[in-house]
């Protein structure tokens, strides 16, 4: 076949084409190809013609041979990215990308209309798999040269708000150079909206702010752009409330800071980062059960602020509320996530809070529990604040070997450090070692003289110590006394100068205003609670004393709080306000239904009010509890003896004396019983009965 029989057989492959006769074309291409195989038009056409009869295949080896052949000609390009396009399969979207990369080239310095064309598709394609650098990195290129060619800035506009909804999503990827792509984006598009101040370029501002927030290292371009939209939109609270919070993610108040929270509450006394701001100064001011309040209030309305919740859970263990702060510490470790950078200083601050406050606690599980929650602070094993942590963690939950290997270890790595003294005192204390335990304290007063728990811990180690330790007023009493100076929260410290008041000194209304604060700073502390009453009743400050029973049974939950419901029974019974009585210890009784003494004195303000089955049930229930008990089994005989139940009351009487014979009532008892059943045999007739 002659050159110009070559000739004649593609134009007739391209007539057929051009009449969609494509079985026809491929004829015309392989004659072609028997003469000349490296024909590029003919490979060409069979790849277009291939395409057309559904081959694929053919089509895909067709136009790879024909640019092979002439890798720098556009038809079998345009080709293979007609066939990739109609293509469902995944697989061929990186060779689709490759074809779109090399039309880009081959059009850059042509037709503009293609090249775009082509740059959006390829910026589509890698938007599908979230490829956003790549993204970001065309579509740059294709408002570079948008530039380039004189585009107007309404059409500059568009594209940057384009190139903003397609990496809007590219945040959670953490890459630097994508990240500066959009906020370059963003600053673009906000300077070249048309009319300002517009509700449009308004939206697209708080936009472009609530990205800046997510971007930790981006604080400076944060501070700018809130400042900028208050400038412009002064009525409009969002870019205080972002710089709100974004101050106390930083964690210095500055005046600043304290300046925008004013405003904030200013403009709305319900928001969330003016009263969280707010809370965060109290704790700065150690103000501590109003930074609880106010944080509390305001995590209320803004919920996603981790670092609000670790103030909260700081606030509450200056107050010693340690089940709140373990809650709260859950809350700031739910809402840090993926931590990095100064994230992941929050984190293990937030982390070390928890176990700090589960090791508070102090019981078995709450160990356990803060055992795992030190393992997962970063480099936790060079810190010997941590370590000291998890030897406590150990010690209660009674792993003393490991806890004392830890100790040790401080000790001889870290001896100027003041945890490391105090876990060896606590130590030495709980294995009732207290002359150790106390010079380890003392070490650890040395190096942290301002810990108000390493002065209750001495304290309490004089306490046991000896009689005369415990009664010499510059030991125990004196670090009581260092540790409720200290910290003016701690309910411990002022329970223990309450047994020295009361056990020591004598002095009972000392020891009752300082059982009395105890129970005021912890609502749980019953022993506390307990001596309060007892001692105000001895006092005979029974007004006292009730509105200490009083606020315990009113905040107490079904089952709680026995002895403020028994003391308070045995009140009314003792007033002769029996029906009261009856109510309160009711509730004692299900608060502890195993308690012989509740059903005891139950069955006493029955009794009194002359419910005599039911006392009669009671005072039963009491000695199936307890069968030493000889008052309840006499009052159960002495009420079957009014019901006359006489037969059933001598029984009982004679139980009781079997085991008490010189129990005069029961003795007394039985006389009657005997005399009424004489009684009764001689008013029926039954002589000598």
């Amino acid at each position: 076949m002659s050159t110009k029989e070559v000739k004649a057989a593609l134009k007739s492959a391209r007539e057929a084409i051009r009449n969609k006769e494509y079985k026809e074309a491929l004829k015309h291409c392989k004659a072609v190809l028997k003469q000349e195989k490296n024909n590029y038009n003919a490979w060409v056409f069979i790849g277009l013609s291939a395409a057309e009869l559904q081959q694929p295949d053919q089509a895909k080896a067709a136009y790879k041979k024909a640019v092979e052949l002439e890798p720098n000609q556009l038809l079998a390009w345009q080709g293979l990215a007609n066939l990739y396009e109609k293509s469902d399969q995944s697989d061929v979207k990186e060779d689709l990308v490759d074809v779109y990369r090399k039309l880009l080239e081959l059009y850059e310095s042509g037709d503009e209309q293609k090249w775009s064309d082509v740059c959006n598709k390829l910026v589509d394609l890698y938007h599908q798999e979230k490829k956003y650098p790549e993204v970001a990195e065309t579509w740059q290129k294709l408002i570079a040269v948008k530039q380039e060619k004189g585009a107007d800035k309404a059409e500059l506009h568009q594209l940057w708000r384009k190139m903003i909804r397609l990496l809007k999503d590219s945040i959670q990827n953490r890459d630097n150079k994508t990240e500066q792509a959009l906020v370059t984006a963003f600053e673009r598009a906000v300077d070249s909206v048309d009319t300002v101040p517009s509700d449009d370029h308004q939206r697209l501002y708080k936009d472009f702010i609530q990205c800046l927030s997510k971007l930790p290292h981006e604080a400076a371009r944060l501070e700018q752009a809130c400042k900028g939209m208050m400038t412009l939109y002064p009525d409009c609270s969002y870019p205080l409330e972002v710089l709100g919070l974004h101050f106390i993610q930083s964690g210095a108040l500055s005046e600043e800071a304290l300046q925008c929270f004013a405003k904030l509450l200013e403009m709305d006394a319900s928001s969330g980062p003016g009263i969280i701001g707010l809370g965060v100064k109290y704790l700065q001011e150690k103000k501590y059960k109003e930074a609880v309040k106010s944080l509390t209030e305001g995590l209320q309305q803004t919920g996603r602020c981790p670092a609000a919740w670790g103030y909260l859970a700081e606030a509450q263990m200056k107050i010693h509320s340690c089940s709140a702060a373990v809650l709260s510490c859950n809350q700031a470790l739910k809402a840090f996530g993926t931590a990095e950078g100064e994230t992941l200083r929050w984190k293990n601050r937030t982390l070390q809070l928890k176990a700090e406050a589960l090791i508070k606690i102090a019981d078995a599980d709450a160990a356990e529990e803060a055992i795992k929650t030190l393992d997962q602070i970063a480099e936790a094993g060079s810190n010997p604040v941590v370590l000291a942590l998890r030897g406590q963690a150990y010690l209660n939950k009674g792993l003393m070997d490991e806890a004392s290997k830890i100790a040790q270890e401080l000790l001889l790595c870290h001896p100027d450090v003041a945890e490391s003294h105090a876990l060896q005192g606590c130590i030495h204390y709980s294995q009732k070692n207290y002359e150790q335990a106390e010079r380890s304290f003392l070490k650890a007063i040395e190096r942290k003289a301002d810990s108000a728990e390493y002065h209750q811990s001495l304290g309490l180690t004089y306490w046991f110590m000896s009689d005369d330790t415990r009664k010499d007023k510059g030991k125990a009493a004196t670090e009581f006394l260092k540790a409720a100076k200290l910290d003016s929260y701690m309910g411990s410290a002022f329970r223990s100068l309450g047994n020295y008041y009361r056990d020591i000194a004598g002095d009972k209304t000392r020891a009752r205003g300082c059982f009395r604060k105890a129970f005021e700073l912890d609502g749980t502390d019953e022993e506390s609670g307990t001596a309060a009453v007892d001692l105000s009743m001895e006092l005979g400050d029974m007004d006292t004393a009730l509105w200490i029973l009083k606020e315990v049974t009113e905040k107490a939950n079904p089952g709680a709080a026995k002895w403020a419901w028994l003391r308070r029974g045995l009140f009314y019974l003792r007033t002769d306000q029996p029906s009261l009585a009856v109510s309160d210890l009711q509730a004692a009784v299900r608060a502890d239904p195993k308690d012989p003494n509740c059903w005891e004195s139950l069955g006493e303000a029955y009794l009194n009010r002359r419910s005599y089955l039911t006392a009669l049930k009671a005072f039963r229930r009491a000695s199936e509890l307890n069968p030493e008990l000889v008052y309840s089994a006499y009052k159960a005989a002495s009420i079957e003896q009014i019901l006359g139940k006489y037969e059933s009351a001598v029984a009982t009487y004679q139980e009781i004396l079997k085991n008490t014979q010189d129990y005069v009532p029961a003795l007394q008892g039985l006389g009657e019983c005997y005399l009424l059943l004489a009684r009764s045999a001689l008013n029926n007739y039954f002589d000598r009965k």
